[in-house]
């Protein structure tokens, strides 16, 4: 196994998207005086978890996930507002939350000290995770952090790794490994691309999706094994 760039997913594999999440949305809808809290929440979370499958799917936009998330959430509880305009209050909070998981920055580290390349390859929104990395003890062993804002496409599309190889000096797909939680994200965008991938999977869920990860772990030991 002669990899040499590890590019990582960064939202539930490194970055604690929940812990960031729960934080973030409190102090949102607070501002916004959102009286049942928890009800609200309840509604959004999966409403924004399908719309994401939804834009990997090519269903919807970036900008009509980001820019309509909120103002259907507000209009199932009856309340009409700019929903351009919360995203942005939204990213505000967001932006300040650089949760990691326990040990993710021991496995950088480690991972850094025995010679890798470390790379993030992320399908979130620009501003968020720049801010939320800039928040965050772990962006100094990042050599670069690909957003698919930015790139102009996302994972799971073979252009995203396309682009990444581009702007990567001496780059090889065969000395690349894509590390991420996401089946049809992380382990779908590697199979697309022509590189093997590492399922995270802490959760030890069955694989009921057609992508094919090359390893499987269940915890930051394991990937550490996993490269030794």
């Amino acid at each position: 196994m002669p990899y040499k760039f590890l590019l990582f997913d960064l939202d539930h594999t490194l970055l604690d998207f929940n812990a960031g999440e729960e934080v973030a949305l409190t102090q949102f809808l607070q501002e916004m005086g959102v009286e049942d809290i928890l009800a609200f929440k309840n509604y959004y979370r999966p409403m924004n978890q399908a719309m994401w499958k939804d834009l990997e799917q090519k269903k919807i936009s970036k900008q009509e996930l980001i820019n309509t998330r909120f103002s259907r959430a507000f209009a199932h509880f009856g309340r009409q507002v700019d929903g351009r305009k919360l995203a942005l209050t939204y990213q505000e909070f967001i932006g300040r939350q650089g949760q990691i998981f326990q040990g993710a920055d021991q496995l950088l580290a480690e991972l850094t000290d025995r010679g890798y390349q470390i790379y993030g390859a992320t399908n979130g929104v620009t501003y968020i995770q720049v801010n939320r990395m800039a928040n965050s003890p772990i962006q100094t062993y990042f050599k670069d952090v690909f957003i698919s804002e930015q790139m102009g496409t996302q994972k799971p599309e073979a252009l995203f790794y396309e682009k990444i190889a581009e702007r990567i000096a001496g780059f090889e797909r065969k000395q690349s490994l894509m590390i991420g939680d996401s089946l049809t994200a992380d382990v779908q965008g590697g199979n697309n691309a022509g590189i093997d991938t590492v399922w995270y999977n802490p959760n030890r869920l069955a694989n009921t999706s057609l992508a094919k990860p090359t390893y499987t772990v269940s915890n930051y030991q394991e990937l550490l094994q996993l490269l030794k």
